[in-house]
């Protein structure tokens, strides 16, 4: 069953696309990550299918209804981000006890345990706390309620790398016995591959990549060799990525769709041949230029 379904769905702030023409579907019980680059519209995706904002055209589906101003959407839906607002007069502890009565699938025992774990004083406000603190408590909110589908929106922010580690490490415990639809946007890909089923890659509002994470961390190979012979063997392949290393060294990197002449004719020149990270992957494909920001430098030198 698919928990989420967008189809051609546009969203325009100020007659800017923010999402254009925007598909994609995720199944039920499932941890997706949504990456992108800043503006790419993760958060707009996230809102939309939160019920937050209407698209201004196509359609979207959670849980097979329109999510926009849905109780049924809002009771089995929460939308972490550091934008979460809650009432400044009720204290930390209230707050939950508040979530427990709106959240069906609330785990009281859980959010008092975090609650314990990462040292916040249920008597503290979170209008009071730091940034860390702030993402930390969030992040428990959406834990605890057990939602059908969970969003994350960069819920690490101003977390210490220890922080970051037992979170991820909770929402994949949590997850395992409470299977539901996770998506978990983030800009530190990873931190989280690991806990990924599937990844969305949007960019300009757009459908780029949707794969599982296995297939995306094989997508691509990097290729190192001279200049001359690099260029010839991959002439007619799109390059996705290029360095040049030294005088006569260039690393290119390009889908994983060598033949094995090509793989065997590379190798006969000592050309090196290896994988691609998916965090380097991810910000290759979503480079404005092939070169990265040695292209800016590259074109400076040029004039």
């Amino acid at each position: 069953m698919k928990a989420v379904e967008f189809n051609n769905v546009t969203k325009t702030y100020f007659g800017k696309k923010a999402l254009n023409q925007l598909s994609f579907s995720i199944e039920d019980n499932t941890i997706t990550g949504l990456v992108g680059r800043n503006g790419a519209g993760k958060t707009t995706l996230m809102k939309i299918a939160a019920g937050y904002l209407k698209p201004s055209s196509g359609t979207a589906k959670v849980f097979s209804e329109n999510p926009f101003e849905s109780l049924h959407v809002s009771l089995n839906s929460i939308f972490v981000d550091d934008g979460m607002v809650f009432p400044s007069a009720l204290p930390l502890g209230e707050i939950l006890q508040e979530g427990a009565r709106f959240y069906p699938n609330w785990n009281d025992r859980l959010a008092r345990r975090l609650l314990d774990y990462f040292s916040l004083d249920p008597k503290n406000y979170h209008n009071r706390l730091s940034k860390g603190k702030t993402s930390i408590f969030n992040a428990i909110v959406g834990l605890a309620s057990r939602c059908p589908l969970t969003m994350f929106d960069e819920p690490t922010t101003g977390m210490d790398e220890a922080a970051r580690k037992d979170f991820y490490r909770a929402l994949l415990k949590d997850y395992l016995d409470h299977p539901r639809t996770i998506i978990l946007s983030s800009h530190h890909l990873e931190e989280i591959e690991d806990l990924l089923e599937n990844i969305l890659l949007i960019q300009g509002g757009q459908n780029f990549l949707h794969l599982p994470m296995s297939e995306f961390s094989s997508w691509a190979i990097a290729v190192r060799g001279s200049v001359e012979v690099v260029r010839d063997i991959l002439d007619g392949r799109e390059i996705i990525y290029e360095k040049t290393l030294g005088k006569n060294t260039i690393q290119a990197v390009v889908r994983n769709e060598l033949t094995k002449n090509e793989v065997s004719d590379l190798r006969g020149t000592g050309a090196e041949l290896f994988p691609v990270s998916s965090s380097d992957l991810f910000v290759y494909l979503t480079n404005k230029e092939k070169g990265g920001i040695d292209d800016v430098f590259n074109e400076n030198e040029s004039r």
